[in-house]
Parts: structure tokens; sequence; C-alpha cells
């Protein structure tokens, strides 16, 4: 009688789904949950646990550098503790002897990719421009930009002797082919339409350049001044390991000769302090010269 209550109710309404809340509710109980509900629940745990584990190593990560050569883990002549790092390289700092080798490494820098972009620019533009000019001239750029810099180095060093003339060209050369392939491929890349309205209207080939041409190539040669610099330095750092009494690769060398490992890694991290700063200023120049754009699109890779 009890059961047809429940089924029927009091008014002898049947009720097909009588007491299946009850029975779901049962089902969701803590001493009844399927498989799905206990592998969520355990996804769920390995989830946090490795939040947690990643925490812990991120903390752990300034630490270990100062305490695996204290504690004999790493050899403290080859991976002296970074806290002797960081006081070696104030003490260059204050002395003066590191502005005066960053001075002389940025300096050679400068130049050599100075040089390059007044070459690979202008060059890139006509290549990028005139499909003739490119073909000529193509071979004989695809032979030098497959050449290495380090392998001319010797060759640079003959002919120009050890002074600052065989660093700058190094430098130079090092950096203008990333100019000059992306001032290529920038060229390219503007819509001919662009182009055929400008020469609709009577534009001349020199408004075409400075009006049209070269404002969309910025993005482009800028990826490429990036990429140049980058070479420029590692470039005239190699140079100044092999034939040089001065500069931050000189500084690394020496130190290195001597076993003032302090002193190199000290040099070591201005050269990563150095291209830091000068890729987030290349960002920076970037952004300014295609705010006409309207949009940030720039990478900060």
């Amino acid at each position: 009688m009890a059961y047809l209550t429940e089924k029927f109710g009091p008014a002898g309404g049947f009720h097909p789904f009588a007491g299946a809340g009850e029975a779901v509710a049962a089902a969701r109980g803590p001493g009844n949950q399927g498989p799905c509900c206990r592998a969520a629940r355990k996804a769920q745990q390995a989830r946090s646990q490795l939040r947690h584990l990643h925490l812990r190593s991120a903390a752990a990560r300034p630490v270990l550098p100062h305490l695996a050569p204290r504690l004999d883990w790493l050899n403290r002549i080859f991976f002296p503790p970074l806290s002797e790092v960081l006081v070696a390289w104030w003490e260059l700092l204050a002395s003066g002897v590191l502005v005066e080798h960053i001075g002389i490494s940025l300096q050679r820098a400068a130049i050599g990719f100075a040089l390059g972009v007044i070459v690979a620019i202008p060059l890139g533009l006509l290549m990028g421009r005139y499909s003739l000019f490119e073909k000529v001239s193509d071979l004989l750029v695809q032979t030098l930009r497959n050449t290495s810099q380090f392998a001319l180095l010797p060759v640079f060093i003959l002919l120009l002797g050890i002074g600052e003339e065989s660093k700058v060209a190094i430098t130079f050369y090092s950096s203008v082919f990333f100019l000059l392939v992306n001032t290529i491929s920038g060229v390219k890349s503007v819509d001919p339409l662009l182009i055929k309205a400008a020469h609709s209207m009577g534009t001349s080939d020199f408004d075409l350049f400075r009006k049209i041409i070269l404002p969309a190539s910025i993005p482009s040669i800028v990826a490429g001044a990036r990429l140049g610099v980058k070479s420029s330095l590692f470039a005239v750092i190699g140079a100044e390991m092999l034939a040089a009494k001065s500069g931050v690769g000189f500084l690394i060398q020496n130190s290195q000769l001597m076993m003032e490992t302090a002193d190199m890694y000290a040099g070591i991290l201005t050269l990563t302090v150095i291209g830091l700063v000068v890729n987030y200023l290349l960002v920076w120049f970037e952004r300014w010269a295609t705010a006409w754009k309207g949009q940030s699109e720039t990478s900060l890779i």
C-alpha cells in the first residue's frame, strides 16, 4: 500500500518519476561517486600539486646559483656563487674598468652597424623594387652572405691589421646582410595597388620610395636591425677575444686566462644586459616609426 501511495499519490494520480530525486541524491553521495567524478578529483589534485611544485621551483631558481657552489655541488673555481659575480661586477663598474671596456665595444659595434645601415637599406630598396637589378647582384650577395664572418676574420686582420679597422669591418660584415635581406623582403611585401595608385597620380620614384615603400618596409627593416645588432655584438666580442687589448670580449678572455672566473661571468652578464637594452630600444623605435598604422602589433621577441 505504501508503494501504491508513493506511485499514485494521495489523489490516485500516477507519478512515474516519484523517488527519482532521492535516487540521484543517493548516487551522488560520497560513497557512490562514479569513476568520472573520481578521475576529475584526481586530476584537480594533480594540477594543484604541480602548481605548488612550480611555485617552489620558481622560488628556488634565484637561490640555486648562489647555494650550489657553496654546498660543493659545483666547483667554485669554475662556477663561483652568484653573489661573488655580482660583487665582481660592481667592483669593475665602480673602478671604471667595465665602463671603459663597454664603451670601446659599443663604439666598434655601433660604427660597423651604422655602416651596414648606410649600405644595406638603399641597396635593399633598389633590389626589392627593381627585379633586374636584383637578378644581376643576387649571386654576389648570396655568395658573401653564406660566407662565415668568423672565417673571414683572419682575412680582415691580414688586410686591415689588428687595430680598430678590422673590428669595424667584421661588425659591418655581420650586420649588413640581415638588414639587406629584410629590407628586400619589406619592399616586396608592399601592396602593389598602392604603387599603381601612386604611379597613376604621377608620383616620382623618389617620392614613391619616401612616402610609400620606405614607411611600409619599416617593420621588416627593424626586424633585420634587431638581428643585425645581435650579430654585430657577437662579432665584435669574438674579434676582441682573438685580437684586441680592450673591450668586453678582451675582458672575458683575459679573465678566463687568469682564472678570474667571477670577472669573466661579470663580463658575460654585462653582454646580456646590453643585448636586452638594445633589443627593447629597437622595439620602441619600431612602435614609434609605425605609429601611423594606429595599432601596435610589434612583437617583444
